[in-house]
């Protein structure tokens, strides 16, 4: 276990190989060519594949039935990176929380590193950014804040008006790569 800012990473330095990237379309490379998802630009910087297994409109609800899925790449670790379309669509904020804590606590039971990534504190969405660090730091889980602070809103960085383009999606790459880098 390696600790951060106060925080012991769980699972640090395990027998996992893959990087494993588990979200909603901002994970799947929406708006982006192929080969220019931030799992793609944050695997080259890592020099290692990230497995992509965003799917567009996945809230973490809906999401969570998959997590045996992911768990059977043999994760070293998971990037967990949904809360944009559960806001969207109404999903009761307990719902989304109840969902990424169980998968937080089925990524670190399997052995593996849990990273919380939060999108932001756009669109009213604060009360996810508070309760992903509070979460992340009482369950010993990375946590990326706001992938998409100073990207949204920026035309030369999106594709449309939530996703980003591939000059947008290589930045998160890169706050991505920031946060998780000292952990792999």
């Amino acid at each position: 276990m390696v600790g951060n800012k106060k925080t012991t990473i769980k699972n640090v330095g395990n027998a996992g190989q893959a990087v494993v990237a588990f979200g909603d379309s901002l994970s799947y490379g929406y708006g982006a060519p192929k080969g220019q998802s931030y799992p793609d630009v944050l695997g080259q910087k890592i020099s290692r594949p990230v497995v992509n297994m965003g799917r567009n409109g996945a809230t973490a609800v809906s999401a969570l039935p998959r997590l045996d899925e992911v768990l059977a790449e043999n994760p070293y670790m998971v990037l967990i990176e949904y809360g944009g379309n559960d806001f969207m669509h109404a999903v009761p904020l307990n719902d989304t929380l109840t969902a990424i804590e169980k998968m937080v606590d089925g990524v670190q039971a399997a052995g593996a590193v849990a990273v919380i990534v939060d999108t932001g504190g756009y669109y009213g969405m604060n009360k996810y950014t508070k309760a992903y660090k509070k979460m992340a730091k009482e369950k010993g889980a990375v946590f990326v804040p706001g992938i998409l602070n100073g990207i949204m809103g920026e035309r030369g960085l999106m594709s449309d008006q939530i996703h980003p383009n591939a000059k947008g999606y290589a930045i998160v790459a890169e706050k991505v790569y920031k946060e998780i880098k000292g952990y792999l």
